[in-house]
């Protein structure tokens, strides 16, 4: 496949959970499980987006019923810090993650989920640490970071174009 092909086949895939996410924010959870839906059949070499897919497409497919959680290892502690981040409960998901840590303190997905629930929460500074951890730890999340709509109110900080390396 050409170079030009995948970056295009980069760029469908990322419209397609953005526009994802985009209806899951409205609470339109029928609209965000086709875009993610078709995001996974479509692209599945699109690894990160594909995985980030299919955590909300686990979440729009359980619907919005509160439930009590026990998180067992490190993927369902991810899942339901991002279920919380999803719902506004920062707090919440700040907390998940802190625990997250204590099992895996190498994982990068987790400072680069503290950095969303940060963000969103306001807490620019806090963010930028937590998604420099994650940098730090994996480099390829600087795309993704990029292509974040979490991110998007700190896509100007040259804090942030510094980090992922954007000019």
């Amino acid at each position: 496949m050409s170079e030009a092909k995948k970056k295009d086949d980069y760029q469908k895939a990322l419209a397609l959970y953005n526009q994802g996410i985009k209806d899951f924010r409205k609470n339109d959870h029928d609209k965000a499980l086709a875009s993610f839906k078709e995001l996974v059949e479509t692209y599945p070499e699109e690894h990160e987006l594909v995985d980030r897919a299919k955590v909300y497409i686990s979440i729009c497919e359980r619907g919005p019923k509160k439930e009590s959680i026990s998180p067992r290892n490190i993927e369902d502690y991810l899942f339901y810090a991002q279920m919380r981040i999803n719902q506004g409960d920062h707090p919440a998901a700040l907390k998940l993650l802190e625990k997250a840590l204590e099992l895996k303190r190498e994982e990068a997905r987790v400072y680069y989920l503290m950095a969303t629930a940060y963000v969103q929460a306001g807490q620019v500074e806090e963010g930028l640490e937590a998604l420099k951890k994650a940098l730090q730890k994996d480099k390829s999340l600087a795309i993704m970071a990029q292509n974040e709509p979490d991110f998007e109110s700190i896509w100007e900080d040259k804090r942030f174009k510094v980090l992922v390396k954007l000019s």
